[in-house]
């Protein structure tokens, strides 16, 4: 038990690790060259390597270690080791990146949409194996503490101020383009922490619940559990079935449901990940 816990510390630094070079290479090939200040502290660093000639990971790693150490003193200590190391270890390459790194296209669309999609995967390997690169969330923590806001809000108002004053800096056309970039990294974040949707669960309200309940175990070889529902309107107690089935069969499951019940009431919804029997190892 022990050996497979020091192992899975390994796997989760080694996570960390690839994740935050990942981001390097998307920054300083597409971000960095492109004037795309997509937000956060890399944003701010690219306002000042294009304006002022400053090295962009050592003014990363100036402005994250104060709020490093604020975060620490006001908030506790809610980073761990993890986000230290990816903090450091992203700066340092970025700087040792920069100087063989010939921007890969001209085109402000294609680094934006490209630096976006790689960072994205970077900080999603980061975040999946429970790392961070520090940056705005730790200043949105701080907003949030001091002022009357969630700490989304107080991260849409940092990541927001920093591209708008890319705005000033490169031009407004750039600045759309950052924003662009923010969107396109943001889902490809989500979409690397929660996968790609392959499979559906589906909510079964029905009188025959039983009956519903038999086919799924007998005729589509699934799974399914009753939940306890009571209707509001009717004031009447009735079972909820809760089953996960694979995308292809979720048409023959509403129809196998309306041939019992036509009046069943069904709610459908994407499931990005689904760890068990008949689906991916716990």
């Amino acid at each position: 038990m022990r050996k497979r816990k020091v192992f899975q510390k390994i796997r989760e630094y080694l996570g960390v690790l690839i994740g935050v070079a990942i981001t390097a290479f998307g920054l300083t090939w597409f971000l960095i060259p492109g004037r795309i200040a997509a937000g956060g502290v890399s944003g701010l660093a690219t306002v000042g390597y294009h304006l002022f000639g400053l090295p962009v990971g050592m003014t990363m790693l100036v402005l994250n270690i104060p709020l490093f150490i604020a975060s620490i003193t006001i908030i506790g200590a809610v980073y761990g080791a993890k986000t230290f190391i990816g903090t450091i270890v992203l700066s340092v390459l970025i700087d040792l990146f920069q100087p063989w790194a010939a921007p890969l296209t001209s085109d402000p669309l294609l680094a934006a949409v490209y630096g976006g999609v790689i960072t994205g995967i970077g900080l999603g390997f980061t975040f999946r194996s429970g790392g961070s690169t520090g940056g705005t969330d730790m200043a949105a923590q701080l907003v949030a503490r001091f002022l009357p806001t969630t700490v989304g809000r107080a991260l849409l108002f940092v990541d927001g101020f920093v591209i708008v004053l890319a705005g000033f800096a490169f031009g407004p056309e750039l600045a759309l383009y950052a924003l662009l970039s923010v969107f396109v990294s943001t889902k490809t974040i989500d979409l690397v922490q929660e996968g790609q949707s392959y499979a559906k669960a589906a909510y079964i309200i029905s009188d025959h619940s039983d009956k519903v309940g038999d086919m799924i175990l007998n005729t589509l070889e699934r799974g399914a559990t009753a939940l306890a529902g009571r209707g509001v309107y009717t004031d009447t107690d009735r079972e909820v079935l809760f089953v996960i089935v694979s995308r292809s069969e979720i048409r023959t499951l509403c129809r196998l449901v309306s041939e019992i019940d036509p009046h069943a009431f069904i709610v459908i919804s994407d499931v990005h990940e689904v760890l068990g029997e008949g689906f991916k190892k716990l």
